[in-house]
């Protein structure tokens, strides 16, 4: 598991350990950055062996209209949240065609299927996501790889709280309303919990989801309206 915060990194690794009783390789990585992304990977190899299972997860872009970013934001984000997935992809792809056994399952948004206002960086940006990893998953989907997007809505997370602090700050609100407001336009009216989104990630880096493949899931207590 990689983050760029060491400290945060190493209390949920010890956490991890703690829990479960397995090994934990916790790498303080910037994901922005391509050669920190190879030397991460270099490391995994020799420490752990080749990766069956690649999860990619990066936080979100900075909320704002399309006004309030600039050029370097726009790359920043583009670095982010799609050659991140991109770099990481390419470093596990060969060993898993290799073995003939593989899940990418990458993390994605809502936002996706009804783009969410006032997140211009992440709808776009994760739709590149979508589109990247469809296309591989037809690719790949002879032999033994499975790709897939997991599409969170309103979760408990840091990034939630962040997003929500945000916009009482906008509003005369407070955070707690927000949140409030928030669970008022899901039909559940409930915020999820970051344990019951794992839940379907883990289904898809099981063998059990040997015959899903380019599809993208939400988890968001029926707040996405489309049919499909």
């Amino acid at each position: 598991m990689c983050a760029r915060s060491a400290d945060a990194l190493d209390k949920t690794s010890q956490e991890i350990v703690a829990n479960t009783g397995v090994k934990v390789l916790a790498v303080p990585t910037d994901l922005t950055d391509s050669s920190a992304v190879e030397s991460l990977l270099d490391r995994v190899h020799k420490e752990v062996g080749n990766i069956d299972i690649l999860i990619t997860n990066t936080g979100g872009p900075p909320p704002g209209p399309f006004e309030s970013h600039s050029s370097d934001a726009w790359a920043t984000a583009v670095h982010q949240n799609l050659y991140s997935v991109l770099n990481l992809t390419r470093g596990v792809l060969p060993s898993m065609l290799d073995s003939g056994w593989g899940r990418i399952v990458n993390i994605t948004s809502v936002a996706v299927k009804e783009p969410v206002d006032g997140l211009i960086l992440s709808n776009s940006i994760r739709a590149a996501v979508t589109g990247f990893a469809k296309t591989l998953a037809n690719e790949v989907a002879g032999r033994g790889v499975t790709v897939n997007n997991v599409m969170p809505g309103f979760t408990m997370t840091d990034r939630l709280k962040s997003l929500a602090k945000s916009r009482a700050e906008q509003s005369d609100n407070t955070v707690d309303e927000v949140f409030s407001g928030m669970a008022q336009t899901i039909p559940m009216q409930r915020i999820g919990t970051p344990r019951e989104f794992a839940a379907l990630v883990g289904f898809l880096a099981s063998e059990r989801a040997s015959y899903i493949t380019g599809v993208s899931i939400p988890v968001d207590g029926g707040v996405v309206k489309g049919l499909i």
